[in-house]
């Protein structure tokens, strides 16, 4: 009964929600299927600027109008004034260049007025001035390379914390998915509205223990959790879901309070369905 009513909830229907595993979300399957596993053969320092370059603008149209006009996204191709001039010209028509999922860092750590100018020139900062590619190549774990990241400006723990799950999604790298994690934003306020007490749990710790004990937590309500294939929920999955169980608060318990009162988007269905991919390393059965 407890699944049968989630599947008729009233909110869940209405307002646009994440799915349980990050992978299966539409940005995130664009970027298996267009940035990463598009049939081309890329070197590993392209791939990874390529992965960073999508996620910094994380919309699936402004890859494409990069693509468009630069027949490629690659390192080769990659100049700030260039790149600057087709996404300027983009806001000048009323085009979007930013995917309002969440929130980069605006500040104008480069000397620029525009955003999109100086996220081009962090990117060229890391890459052509700083080399980070040879750095990231060389982390033995997640946390490593997230350090690394995280040392940039415009670049805050959430979105390193997200930068290098998407890295991960490559065969550049092979980091354990199961030793880190950061709880962001939305994930605190979830968190938050769940425990009154914590006791000596951080933050961290609670997202970790959902992942260690999902199965009996399911059996023990009775759900039928669908996995994808032989694939439980990850610690950045888990973390995700407190982020949209705080959302989902805002409507069913606004007694919680928090900085957030309200969803901002309603569901609206695509048309387009989803053929899902998933990164080869993972041996989804």
């Amino acid at each position: 009964m407890i699944y049968i009513g989630i599947l008729l909830d009233k909110i869940l229907q209405e307002y646009k929600f994440c799915n349980s595993y990050r992978v299966n979300d539409r940005v995130s399957q664009y970027l298996l299927k267009n940035v990463i596993y598009n049939g081309k053969k890329y070197s590993d320092e392209d791939m990874l600027f390529r992965i960073l370059l999508f996620k910094l603008f994380n919309k699936e149209s402004t890859w494409e109008l990069l693509l468009n006009n630069f027949n490629d996204v690659t390192l080769k191709t990659f100049s700030i004034k260039d790149y600057s001039k087709v996404l300027e010209n983009a806001i000048s028509s009323g085009i979007k260049i930013y995917n309002d999922a969440y929130i980069s860092c605006a500040n104008k750590a480069f000397g620029y007025d525009r955003k999109h100018d100086n996220h081009l020139a962090l990117l060229n900062k890391m890459f052509n001035e700083d080399r980070i590619q040879d750095k990231i190549l060389k982390c033995k774990t997640m946390e490593e390379a997230f350090n690394i990241i995280k040392s940039y400006p415009l670049i805050g723990n959430f979105m390193a914390y997200q930068l290098v799950t998407d890295i991960n999604y490559s065969e550049i790298v092979d980091w354990r998915e199961d030793d880190f994690t950061v709880a962001g934003p939305g994930s605190l306020r979830g968190i938050k509205k769940c425990f009154i007490d914590k006791g000596k749990m951080s933050n961290e710790d609670i997202i970790r223990y959902m992942y260690e004990h999902q199965e009996e937590e399911f059996k023990r309500l009775n759900l039928d959790f669908k996995r994808i294939g032989n694939r439980p929920l990850q610690l950045i999955d888990c973390q995700n879901i407190f982020c949209e169980l705080d959302k989902y608060c805002r409507q069913a318990l606004p007694d919680l309070k928090s900085n957030r009162t309200k969803i901002k988007k309603h569901y609206v269905p695509k048309k387009e369905k989803i053929e899902y991919i998933y990164p080869p390393k993972w041996n989804i059965k």
